[in-house]
């Protein structure tokens, strides 16, 4: 299995347009490298490709990758289709630079095309330019992609995107995907987005040869005291912490057999500096942070 991250910074990208905090100033000046917003692309056989989301940044990061080059007809594209794993705005903006692409399938949980079809009504716009496939991602035993890959969805939280009102605290809002190559064995589990350490998410780990995981916080106080729980110190904004007695980190620590990659890093965090004390923490646990367009095989 062919893997590209496209890109491995969370919502707003790295350096943020609106910010400048002492990492974003770095980048501004070129100390630190920028980063777009996570997205990434897989293929079983280097000739169909899958999207993981569609960030806002899709349209570069699709000319940046040479094997998402289109051709060799006038409207040729190796993209055949997206595997949400939220609704998040910053995860399905992308799919409206890719309108007009034609029999593309999109793959999403239940409520994420729901709330696509009403508080953020993407489908109807995307559907007046071509007709795409929507497809439900947590069906019974998964679904194949072509290309050579089989998929499982498994729920991994309920925080619901801002735009919904009312959500139902009980329904699933966001997966993961377990990614197989049956040739090879390989396996990929993407979960960029990750609350808390969900239960059976060790099983998965087990299976893994590859994980990319959510690393948009280092700590859990990283962004203040105004945005933490009272109870378990968890950010409000859904992502459970690297570092920590109760990070992922520590929890990755059982897990020697795949390779952990940190993807989804807020701006705020010190991740992106790989000179950094959190930098040398992570790597003394066996875990990893690669640039954008790194190319992995699983």
């Amino acid at each position: 299995m062919k893997v590209i991250l496209l890109g491995t910074a969370a919502g707003g990208g790295f350096p943020q347009w609106n910010c400048a905090c002492a990492l974003c100033v770095r980048a501004h000046r070129g100390e630190l490298p920028a980063r777009s917003q996570e997205s990434v692309a897989v293929s079983g056989d280097g000739r169909d490709w899958w999207l993981l989301n569609a960030s806002p940044d899709i349209r570069t990061q699709l000319l940046a990758a040479p094997a998402l080059t289109p051709g060799p007809g006038p409207r040729d594209t190796p993209v055949r289709g997206v595997l949400l794993t939220d609704a998040e705005v910053d995860h399905a903006l992308g799919l409206t630079v890719l309108r007009g692409g034609a029999d593309l399938t999109v793959h999403a949980a239940p409520p994420v095309r729901d709330a696509l079809t009403t508080g953020l009504p993407l489908r109807g716009l995307l559907d007046r330019y071509a007709p795409w496939e929507w497809r439900d991602s947590t069906v019974a035993g998964g679904f194949a992609l072509s290309g050579g890959l089989t998929v499982t969805a498994h729920p991994v939280s309920a925080k619901a995107p801002k735009y919904v009102a009312d959500p139902d605290p009980g329904v699933p809002w966001v997966v993961a995907y377990r990614i197989e190559d049956p040739a090879t064995g390989g396996v990929l589990l993407y979960a960029p987005c990750l609350a808390v350490w969900p239960d059976g998410f060790d099983d998965l780990l087990a299976s893994a040869s590859c994980a990319l995981l959510d690393g948009t916080f280092f700590s859990a106080d990283e962004l203040g005291s105004a945005v933490r729980t009272a109870d378990a110190g968890q950010p409000l904004m859904g992502h459970l912490p690297v570092d920590g007695p109760g990070g992922s980190l520590t929890r990755l620590a059982r897990h020697r057999r795949p390779r952990r990659i940190y993807t989804h890093l807020n701006n705020t965090n010190p991740l992106l500096d790989p000179g950094s004390a959190a930098t040398e923490t992570m790597r003394g646990a066996g875990a990893e942070v690669l640039p954008d367009g790194a190319e992995l095989i699983v």
